[in-house]
């Protein structure tokens, strides 16, 4: 067995992909403890030298792909995440360059690309992109209107909120999320026009309890889809072990026969 063939049976191995999850984990640890100046000033040396342990194993992780899989590394999307989150963290941290060394938390971010759970979620998240452009066209337009309509009927005796066309968006935003929409904005506006709540409660209705849960239908529907995909892949690949296990089956006893 060649050395390129160990690697890649290396990084293949489930133990060698838990491995790279508990050093995830412990770099997440220990960029969190670089934020407090107790831990730092106890045990910040060592704290330092976890960090760069850390980093070490994932260049060494980098490079043994870069070595196994070739030009092939750059042909995989989650490869090119892993180089560029790995790389961020061997930027200079010296003046323009302080706030991409903060950068150095997306490592926790390879969890993602390394459970396979995660990167379902991810892959779906992707794939509804696409829908999820129509349907975030549909919701401009809506509160477009609605910003448009807000600010001529409550834009001069609430300038606050609607006195203008952006402040009217920013105030709608608020009330699709439902943060103090009620007490902090419709029912002052109610004080003053009895009706208004002929505005906002079908506003309400089409962009949270509608729009809103068409966009987790969508990004649902892609994750069962990139579940489904998965599964066949895996389906198909054992249906192949399987023939090459029979045909190696049928040759054995085409010689046996022979013989």
């Amino acid at each position: 067995m060649t050395l390129t063939q160990r690697l890649d049976r290396l990084l293949e191995n489930p133990g060698f992909t838990r491995f790279i999850m508990a050093v995830i984990m412990l770099n997440a640890v220990t960029l969190g403890l670089e934020t407090s100046d107790v831990v730092m000033g106890q045990i910040g040396g060592l704290i330092h030298f976890l960090d760069k342990l850390c980093l070490g194993i994932f260049i060494v992780e980098i490079l043994i792909k870069l070595f196994v899989r070739r030009l092939s590394f750059f042909l995989s999307g989650w490869s090119l995440f892993d180089f560029f989150i790995v790389g961020i963290a061997l930027i200079p941290g010296a003046q323009g360059f302080s706030v991409l060394r903060a950068l150095r938390i997306l490592r926790v971010l390879r969890v993602v690309s390394v459970a396979p759970s995660l990167r379902r979620v991810v892959e779906g998240f992707v794939t509804a992109l696409p829908g999820m452009g129509s349907v975030f066209l549909l919701m401009a337009i809506i509160f477009y209107i609605g910003a448009v309509m807000a600010t001529k009927l409550f834009g001069s005796d609430f300038p606050q909120w609607f006195g203008t066309l952006g402040r009217s968006g920013y105030s709608l935003f608020q009330i699709m999320t439902l943060e103090s929409w009620s007490m902090g904005i419709v029912r002052p506006v109610m004080e003053v026009f009895p009706y208004a709540w002929a505005f906002f409660v079908p506003f309400i209705m089409v962009t949270t309890f509608a729009v809103v849960n068409l966009l987790v239908g969508l990004i649902v529907n892609s994750m069962q889809d990139a579940h489904s995909a998965e599964e066949g892949e895996r389906t198909d690949a054992y249906r192949d072990e399987v023939l090459v296990r029979l045909k190696a089956i049928e040759a054995r006893l085409g010689e046996s026969e022979k013989q």
